[in-house]
């Protein structure tokens, strides 16, 4: 049984729209409206298409089920299913080079917050989520101008060394760094992964957010670019670390 005529007739309702408004938006005469909902004529096929995009429904949505005989309305189950996904996807507030400074002085405060550009990433679990545009060589190779999308880790001690960081701290700013923790809690490491910047220490006490990395957000026309100095660099800091792991080892 097609049910076209009657569906189009409770879309346009849903709408609020005339048989003349609807009839404009569909490109028709609004007597072609009305015979189709009165089911004195068949709706043309690209008649339906149009029905199809407008409304976001298929074909077969529209033409075999009965939208409205459910005691909730088709499109208001399709519109609380969808705010559903939506909710169960986590919001990320962007924070670029520019914005930076003012994030420092505003990292803690919801109104700055919330005035940050956001987006979502359907791939990522429910949690809370930042994403940093990082600028610089020293994280190579991952390029700059990459957008690093942190999640928060509340405790200092839940870091690790195999994982790499957003850092936020009043003396050196937003940094994307592995931390390793020194002998003393109260000391850390920032680590590169360019060998040609060494590491340094920051105090516990300075350091205001740490987001863990959980995607790397790089244009695909970005190649990162090693010259010679740096390939040789990193030969030597692999030579120097496996000469190191055979002392330990005898």
């Amino acid at each position: 049984m097609n049910l076209a005529g009657k569906n189009l007739k409770y879309l346009r309702k849903q709408k609020g729209w005339t048989q003349d408004e609807f009839a404009q938006k569909l490109g028709i005469k609004r007597s072609l409206v009305g015979a189709y909902e009165e089911d004195r004529a068949d709706p043309r096929l690209d008649v339906v298409q149009t029905v199809s995009d407008i409304f976001g429904l298929s074909l077969e949505d529209i033409m075999l089920t009965d939208l409205s005989s459910a005691n909730e309305s088709y499109l208001s189950r399709r519109r609380r299913l969808k705010m559903g996904d939506e909710q169960q996807q986590s919001v990320i507030h962007f924070v670029p080079v520019k914005a930076a400074a003012g994030y420092l002085a505003g990292y803690n405060d919801p109104e700055f917050v919330d005035e940050l550009n956001t987006f979502t990433l359907p791939m990522l679990k429910h949690g809370n989520y930042r994403a940093f545009e990082i600028i610089g060589d020293s994280m190579l190779p991952t390029p700059s101008g990459s957008v690093i999308v942190g999640e928060k880790v509340e405790k200092l001690s839940d870091v690790k060394y195999t994982d790499t960081y957003i850092i936020i701290s009043m003396r050196d700013g937003i940094v994307y760094k592995r931390i390793k923790p020194e002998n003393t809690n109260a000391v850390y490491s920032l680590v590169s992964d360019n060998p040609q910047y060494p590491a340094y220490t920051v105090p516990a006490g300075e350091i205001a957010e740490i987001w863990k990395a959980q995607m790397i957000i790089s244009k695909p026309t970005t190649s990162p670019v090693w010259n010679v100095d740096q390939l040789s660099s990193v030969v030597e800091n692999l030579q120097q670390q496996v000469n190191s792991l055979k002392k330990h080892m005898s």
